[in-house]
């Protein structure tokens, strides 16, 4: 089995500007400067809203009361996977259970996908369709009942959201009994009410603006939410939201590790921005 990543995680006394520069975002959705053991001032973002560099690191403007994570290092995709299935373990009778949590648009399923196909006989949740058409972050019970617990059983899941019927939309969600691997995938994927059924988790960090600008731009490709007008009043709306849900469940805690969804070190092709979670726990 593949040894702990040893990222040279560092106490308060060593810190570095690599994971004690960033913004604040407070419980408005406004972003305040705050920066701490450097002596340089944040310069904002940049014209596409994404991160800058200061003294040639990335920064990231984040959600109140959300560390900074950091020292990054870059790590391979294959070892990155290794490692994420060593600390989910070998369930007996079941699949191994993987969240993958963070904030809108900010890297997500791209995570999933390479975790997926890591792995055969595996399988992506995406709780975007258990939210569909249900209150913002009304859907935890959904994604307990219907997938966790019955991916704990040892049963394949074939479930359509009551919401699917009510609104024309055809299909189920399916995972197949054989899985060995099953992703949940989404903002909320690692919610401290059922953190009990899940065996991994791993929160994306990013750039809040960032996320934003991906967001808008995604779904006015996708054409999901009307025009730019109506995508933008939408995220807005979606954020504000999420902010909240997000300030009080502090997913980032129950993390195994932080993956950057934003730019913030030099990366090859294949490569992920990897860092220790705030929880350092002992196989990093």
């Amino acid at each position: 089995a593949p040894g702990p990543i040893h990222l040279g995680w560092t106490n308060s006394g060593g810190c570095s500007l690599q994971w004690r520069s960033y913004s604040r975002l407070g419980d408005g959705g406004h972003a305040d400067e705050h920066l701490e053991h450097v002596s340089t001032t944040h310069r904002g973002m940049s014209e596409h809203g994404c991160c800058l560099q200061q003294n040639g690191v990335m920064t990231m403007t984040l959600l109140e009361g959300e560390p900074a994570a950091g020292p990054w290092r870059a790590l391979d995709t294959a070892e990155l996977v290794n490692h994420v299935l060593q600390v989910a373990g070998q369930p007996l009778g079941r699949p191994q259970i993987v969240a993958v949590d963070g904030r809108g648009a900010s890297g997500k399923s791209t995570l999933a996908a390479e975790l997926k196909r890591a792995v055969a006989r595996s399988a992506v949740v995406h709780t975007d369709d258990l939210a569909w058409h249900e209150p913002f972050f009304a859907w935890g019970h959904l994604l307990r009942d219907e997938i966790l617990v019955t991916l704990h059983r040892g049963e394949g899941v074939r479930f359509q959201p009551p919401a699917w019927g009510l609104h024309g939309r055809e299909g189920v969600i399916e995972v197949a009994a054989e899985a060995d691997l099953v992703v949940i995938e989404g903002v909320g994927a690692s919610q401290r009410e059922f953190e009990h059924f899940v065996d991994a988790s791993i929160w994306v960090q990013s750039d809040f603006q960032e996320a934003e600008r991906r967001g808008i731009a995604r779904d006015m490709a996708e054409g999901v939410n009307g025009d730019r007008e109506q995508t933008i009043a939408f995220w807005h709306e979606w954020m504000a939201h999420e902010v909240r849900f997000l300030a009080e469940q502090r997913p980032w805690e129950r993390a195994c590790l932080v993956v950057a969804g934003s730019p913030t070190i030099d990366l090859d092709e294949g490569q992920f921005a990897v860092a220790p979670a705030p929880s350092n726990n002992p196989w990093l």
